[in-house]
């Protein structure tokens, strides 16, 4: 299955987004259903039940409270892995996808990532991509993922499928595109500025 799309995203710089893009804490308090996003240093043996159990109380600050060279300290960087565990209501059920990334490139504006997932009965595969371009009003995201999906999610078929991924990418970037504005609104210290300054 393939999916793409371009969000755009008002009064923001490609900067900006990149950054916020870029922080793993972002993407794991953006992204519906996301449990935890944890570095890790390879995927073979990823014990999900004990990064669970060593998963902060809270998360560090994001932008933009948190001080933007920080986030970019931690942001991706190609050939990284990651470990996710994703909660997704797929028709009647609501598997918990044990989920491995990897980060193939990330160099600003334009990054891709490849991964897969397991729960009960139920697997994928996943590539995608994106590229950030600036205009007058703001910066469009464009986004591209391929998928294939396995077992007995599978069993129900693209018309139950593609509407579960279309919402979950939709919520993503409405939870992305709330916390850029509040970036957005920040003007008094420098902060579009500072930003611009790490790139």
């Amino acid at each position: 299955m393939e999916f793409d799309g371009t969000f755009t995203i008002d009064g923001v710089s490609a900067e900006e987004v990149w950054l916020s893009l870029s922080d793993p804490y972002m993407i794991k308090q953006s992204l519906p259903g996301c449990q935890f996003l944890t570095e890790v240093d390879d995927l073979d043996g990823v014990d999900f039940e004990a990064l669970r159990e060593a998963e902060p109380d809270e998360d560090p600050p994001l932008l933009p409270e948190a001080d933007p060279g920080e986030v970019k300290a931690r942001g991706f960087e190609a050939r990284q892995h990651y470990a996710a565990l994703m909660e997704l209501s797929v028709g009647a059920v609501s598997p918990s996808f044990r989920t491995t990334v990897t980060i193939d490139e990330w160099d600003f504006p334009e990054g891709s990532a490849s991964g897969q997932g397991n729960a009960s009965g139920s697997s994928f595969e996943m590539d995608s991509r994106m590229t950030i371009t600036e205009h007058d009003e703001g910066v469009d995201i464009e986004w591209y993922a391929e998928a294939d999906v396995f077992g007995r999610i599978a069993n129900m078929g693209q018309r139950v499928i593609n509407p579960v991924a279309n919402r979950v990418v939709g919520r993503f970037f409405s939870n992305m595109e709330d916390q850029l504005t509040e970036v957005a609104a920040v003007e008094s210290d420098g902060l579009s500025d500072r930003i611009r300054g790490l790139f």
